[in-house]
């Protein structure tokens, strides 16, 4: 493997990282129709505080909040393609990367407080962050496998 197979399985990545934050976004927005669930500006705050910056007021914040949604999203095509330089494709890439996803944001929602750990989670929360972020993964290797032909 050379530099040139990473640059590429990263680029690659973060198109398909786009594709599966779209799918996401639209799978989130159809739930939150049918649930009555609230958007959440969490991530959004998180980064801020991390950052040590403030949005002024509602709107400022939500933008914010969206704009770190997009941006952690596409990001997530990167693990997927560093998944793809292992040659594992199909439905194992699929349970790599949402495994990968979901770890990683379960441990820093705890770590930085934003969130209990999961198994203080309510069953639903659980299983809405679960379906949500293997949409993502789905969507995401569908989109990779796709740009890899």
């Amino acid at each position: 493997m050379i530099l040139g197979d990473v640059a590429t399985a990263v680029g690659k990545g973060l198109f398909a990282g786009l594709a599966g934050v779209a799918a996401m976004t639209l799978s989130q927005q159809i739930e939150m129709k049918l649930s009555g669930r609230e958007p959440s500006t969490s991530p959004g705050d998180m980064v801020a505080d991390l950052l040590g910056i403030e949005p002024k007021g509602q709107k400022e914040r939500e933008t914010f909040s969206n704009l770190v949604h997009w941006t952690w999203g596409t990001a997530w095509g990167v693990p997927r393609g560093l998944i793809a330089l292992t040659g594992t494709r199909g439905g194992k890439a699929v349970a790599a990367h949402a495994s990968v996803i979901l770890g990683i944001d379960f441990w820093i929602l705890h770590t930085l407080d934003v969130a209990p750990p999961p198994w203080r989670w309510k069953p639903e929360e659980i299983a809405l962050e679960v379906l949500h972020k293997s949409v993502l993964a789905l969507a995401t290797s569908a989109a990779y496998e796709a740009l890899d032909r």
